[in-house]
């Protein structure tokens, strides 16, 4: 834990960090200047693949963690949550497991402990910061980079890692990534501009 004075104890970032790039990163840094934890809600955590949600929970974690240094690693905690296509129950999921988290996690009293939210209105999308008033919200309106990882996945599809705004950790991991079975599946997929779940032959049967 660091020993400078943090606003919060928790602070939340909402993604699905598809892959992790340098925007993610950007928003990472600034929570961790303001709080003493960061917990990352990973989004689409069901235990499928598709075009637009290719890498699991562990492949995630991987990316996310392996960007850091081993004292902040500590400081990083993952809560994921699957989709549910429903604002309130989606809500209601993230609300329960951060605070799930938090209570197994801190010993304090839940009282005393400061928790918010840290995000970034970049478009329609971001709708969602709204819709937990109960954590103070750090919104960011300056962000150095402003940046989608769809284009970032369509390279990749393509066969090119973008080496401009993903850390080398994670341009590794997508180059291990591309020796898998998974890989020319999710190409075949992004060439027929097909988002169902990405099915290994041998589960097919």
């Amino acid at each position: 834990m660091s020993h400078e004075f943090k606003v919060f104890d928790y602070l939340v970032f909402i993604g699905r960090f598809q892959p992790f790039h340098v925007a993610h990163r950007e928003v990472m840094d600034i929570a961790l200047s303001q709080s003493e934890h960061l917990i990352l809600v990973l989004g689409s955590a069901q235990d499928e693949r598709s075009i637009k949600n290719p890498f699991s929970i562990a492949e995630r974690e991987q990316m996310i963690l392996s960007s850091f240094d081993d004292e902040t690693q500590k400081r990083i905690h993952f809560v994921p949550i699957i989709d549910f296509y429903d604002d309130e129950k989606w809500v209601n999921a993230v609300k329960d497991g951060v605070e799930d988290f938090i209570n197994t996690h801190h010993q304090a009293e839940k009282n005393d402990l400061k928790t918010g939210l840290i995000g970034h209105f970049k478009d329609d999308s971001s709708y969602y910061l709204a819709l937990f008033p109960a954590w103070q919200l750090v919104e960011l309106e300056n962000l150095k980079n402003q940046l989608s990882a769809t284009p970032l996945r369509a390279k990749y599809y393509q066969g090119e890692i973008d080496q401009d705004h993903l850390s080398t950790e994670v341009q590794e991991f997508l180059i291990e990534f591309q020796n898998s079975e998974w890989y020319p599946l999710l190409q075949d997929a992004f060439q027929q501009q097909d988002d169902s779940p990405v099915i290994l032959p041998d589960e097919s049967v």
